[in-house]
Formats: C-alpha cells, sequence, structure tokens
C-alpha cells in the first residue's frame, strides 16, 4: 500500500509539529539523570513514541542516560505480529548499537506461573472477561512492573515512556490529566512513587500520528508501510500497559489470538479473510473459547465451588451459584483442542514453525493436576502423545506413586461408605507434597484447609440455600 505526502495531507505545520516534540524531548532527556525506560507494543503510537525519541538522541551531543525499549510478550501474541516484534526488537538493537546510541531493547515474558496456558488449562481459569481480566494483570503488568522496579532499585528513579494520547479517549484523556503536575511535561506515575511518566505526543491525534509515521523512515529500518497495511481493517491497537486503569484491546491485531473481551475478534477474522487463511484454527479456538461465558452453558464447563472449596451464590437472591474453574475433565478437553490446532496450524504452514504451548508450560500443568487436582491417571502425558505422537521426557519428582487403577479403587471404597473421594484424594495428595520434608508443620493447615471446604453435592448445597431463604 502505497500513500503519498499528498494523499495525507501533509504540510508545513506536521514539521513544525514534529521539531517541537524532538526539542521537548531532548530537553527532557537531558534534563537529569533518570534513565528512560519506553513501553514498545509495536502498534503505531509506540511506534512513533520510539521514532521521535530516536531522533532526538540522534541529534544530541551526550548521550549518558541508557534508554531501555521493553515489549511485553504474552506468548499468546497473533503470530503475525510475534514476528513482527521479534523482528524490531532485533533491528533496533542492531542499528542502535551501530549508531553509538544508548538504546537497548529487550522482550518480557510472563513467568511460568503466570502464563495464559498455566492458568486456564493448568488451574481451570475461566476465559477473561470485562469483569475477571485476569490475563492483563498476570501476562502484561506483573512483566513490566517487575522490569520498572528493577530499574527503580538500581538507579533510585526513573522515567516511563509511554505512546499515549489524549485523543485516545475520553476516559485516557480523564486518567492522563488526573496524573499531572502542574507545569511539568512528566506526570506522576499511578504504579511507583519513585517514577515519572512521560508522553511525547500526549496532545497528538490518530492522524497526526499517521503522517509522521508515513513521512519519517524508521531508524531502525522498519517498514512503516508494512505497519500500516497490519492495520487496515483493524480496530485499535494493544498499547504497553503497566497500569490496570488501560482498556482492553479485544479487537486488536496488536494483542492476543486468545483473547476473549469481545465477542468477536474481527481483526483475526479479517486477517483470515484476506491473506492468511492459514490462521483459522486460531479463530475457531478463540471462538470456541468465548462460548464458554454463555451463562447457559456455564454449568456444563465450570465448577459450582471456587478454586478455595467454598460455594458462593449471586447476590440477586436467585438462588444461582456463581461458577468456579473449569472442570479438569473440561480442562482436559481445552488441552486436547489445543494441541490439534497447534497440529493443524503447523500443517497448513509448515515453514513457521508455531508453538501455542511450550514444553515447559506442559510440565507445570502437569504438576499442577497431579498435586492439586488428584490426576492420578496422568492424563496429560496420555493425550500429549496421543495427539502429538511423540513422548516428553518428564521429571521424575513428578511421578505420583498411584495411578488409574488406584483412583479407581479409592472411588469404590468412597462410594461404599458414602464418602466423598476427591476429599480423600486431596488428603493423600497433601501427604505425598510434604512427603520427605524436614518440618512438616505446615500439613496440619493444608489439612484443616481441605476439611473446611464444600463437600456436598451441589443440590445439596441449593437445597439447604433455599431452605434459608424461606425461613
Amino acid at each position: 500500500m502505497k500513500v503519498s505526502i499528498k494523499e495525507i495531507g501533509f504540510n508545513k505545520t506536521d514539521l513544525e509539529i514534529e521539531k517541537q516534540v524532538i526539542e521537548e524531548i531532548k530537553m527532557a532527556y537531558s534534563n537529569d539523570e533518570r534513565p528512560w525506560i519506553i513501553g514498545y507494543s509495536g502498534g503505531k503510537d509506540s511506534t512513533a513514541t520510539l521514532q521521535l525519541v530516536w531522533y532526538a538522541l540522534s541529534g544530541l551531543i551526550e548521550r549518558k542516560k541508557l534508554v531501555y525499549v521493553i515489549t511485553s510478550d504474552t506468548l499468546v501474541e497473533t503470530p503475525i505480529i510475534a514476528r513482527y516484534l521479534e523482528k524490531n526488537i532485533q533491528n533496533i538493537n542492531d542499528v542502535a548499537k551501530k549508531q553509538g546510541l544508548p538504546i537497548t531493547a529487550q522482550k518480557l515474558i510472563p513467568e511460568l506461573n503466570n502464563r495464559f496456558w498455566v492458568n486456564l488449562i493448568g488451574r481451570g481459569y475461566p476465559a477473561p472477561q470485562q469483569t475477571f481480566r485476569w490475563c492483563t494483570d498476570r501476562l502484561k503488568i506483573a512483566t513490566s512492573t517487575k522490569f520498572i522496579k528493577e530499574k527503580i532499585s538500581k538507579y533510585g528513579e526513573a522515567v516511563v515512556v509511554l505512546g499515549t494520547r489524549k485523543n485516545e479517549s475520553d476516559s485516557r484523556a480523564r486518567v492522563m490529566a488526573e496524573k499531572e503536575i502542574k507545569d511539568n511535561i512528566f506526570s506522576r506515575n499511578s504504579q511507583f512513587s519513585a517514577a515519572f511518566t512521560y508522553a511525547p505526543i500526549r496532545n497528538w491525534s490518530t492522524w497526526d500520528v499517521w503522517k509522521y509515521l508515513i513521512r519519517v523512515p524508521s531508524p531502525w529500518g522498519n517498514d512503516n508501510e508494512e505497519l500500516a497495511r497490519m492495520y487496515k481493517n483493524a480496530t485499535g491497537e494493544c498499547p504497553f500497559v503497566v497500569d490496570d486503569k488501560t482498556p482492553p484491546c479485544g479487537n486488536s491485531r496488536f494483542g492476543c489470538w486468545v483473547c476473549t473481551l469481545v465477542e468477536r475478534d474481527k481483526s483475526m477474522e479479517s486477517l483470515v479473510q484476506s491473506s492468511e487463511s492459514w490462521l483459522k484454527p486460531l479463530l475457531n479456538y478463540r471462538d470456541f473459547l468465548v462460548t464458554t461465558q454463555d451463562p447457559s452453558s456455564k454449568n456444563l464447563y465450570r465448577e459450582f465451588k471456587r478454586r478455595q472449596g467454598f460455594v458462593s451464590f449471586k447476590s440477586n437472591g436467585s438462588g444461582e451459584i456463581s461458577r468456579g474453574p473449569y472442570t479438569l475433565d473440561f480442562r482436559k478437553e481445552l488441552l486436547s483442542r489445543l494441541l490439534k490446532t497447534q497440529k493443524e496450524i503447523q500443517m497448513n504452514d509448515p515453514g513457521q514453525n508455531i508453538y501455542l504451548i511450550s514444553i515447559d508450560e506442559l510440565k507445570k500443568i502437569r504438576r499442577i493436576w497431579r498435586t492439586e487436582e488428584g490426576d492420578w491417571e496422568d492424563s496429560i502425558v496420555k493425550i500429549y502423545e496421543t495427539i502429538i505422537g511423540r513422548e516428553i521426557i518428564w521429571e521424575k519428582d513428578d511421578i505420583n506413586p498411584f495411578g488409574k487403577s488406584d483412583k479407581n479403587e479409592l472411588v469404590n471404597i468412597c462410594e461404599k461408605n458414602g464418602i466423598p473421594s476427591n476429599l480423600i484424594t486431596k488428603l493423600i495428595d497433601i501427604e505425598i507434597k510434604e512427603q520427605g520434608m524436614t518440618r512438616r508443620s505446615s500439613i496440619f493447615s493444608e489439612i484443616d484447609k481441605i476439611f473446611h471446604e464444600e463437600w456436598r453435592s451441589e443440590d445439596e448445597v441449593k437445597k439447604e440455600y433455599a431452605e434459608r431463604k424461606m425461613r
């Protein structure tokens, strides 16, 4: 897609605006010794911001202060965007080094315990929705928070540079206004008392951003026209997230392919309908996750107890239970579907070598199922080997001494004696977990928690609730 200067309405005012911003950046950079941390999502706003900072630094003689460029890779990014970001991070580092600029770029990934599949399939967290956006904190905020804290600890203070704009929305303008410092280009940071926020393009419009990107070439060799093509028919972008006030980005090409914060992912649909039909299996999986949020189907997929073992009724007095995590059986289905989707993607586009879930994540999920969910059958091993057709070398300390036949025997004994088999399974799992520990005092509190969980059936719990309401 070729876009000429004439077509985008370029004029001399644009040069003046750009010059003013670059001069402001130079002044802000030279003003103190605090390092800068630039949030880079690969979208238009963060790209324009990084370009402006780059050109500003190129015009300075003294460039002693470090500039860190960080991007959050959730590990469930749309594959096209993941490759785009990987290429740009590499180019930023290579070109900055050649030009002698104090700019380094790196990709931040969630800790294993926070990753999407570990929580969705491992722990049964339901697919994210507006009222429970657990993904934003675990996949994005946690990674950027850790990085910023490390730099604050090292340097005392830091400046977080973001591509946020007042023109984005009324809510964005309001949040930015609340954090402004009078007569200062820096704003207070909502997360860190020892950090400040700087938004060089805070007063730009969307059109200002595009005119700048099309007119001014990327200093690290990015193709801004390719960026424009990626935005064609898209409905937005995922900004770099450092707090919980950033809006969701479900309609964006610059986001996660599993995003269920919107009913339809129009950007992914557009990709599939145009030149990227090989992504259809990903869209199908995402759309299936969305169906699990339908109130009429929640009972099919989710436990009636919360993860902590208690039952919660909705406050509207309807007697309806607020459902808990996905059932273990349904999580097995989710894993099977995911591995089949991965296999289909690899067959459709064999040159991409795409893996939707890592071996480390599979091993972590297996540990959760084995130690917290009573999966004595070791289901994950069978599921993986059946679908993928090869074995994984599992750690020996993952091996539970009991198997499927032991679980069947336990269930039979419990049924004869009117005891919940899951209760006994949990007690045995706690003993296995604590076995060999030098100090075992914590086992008593763990046992106490288990006995305080709800072990009656859903019908029994609902009956008692109804009787209480009638009194």
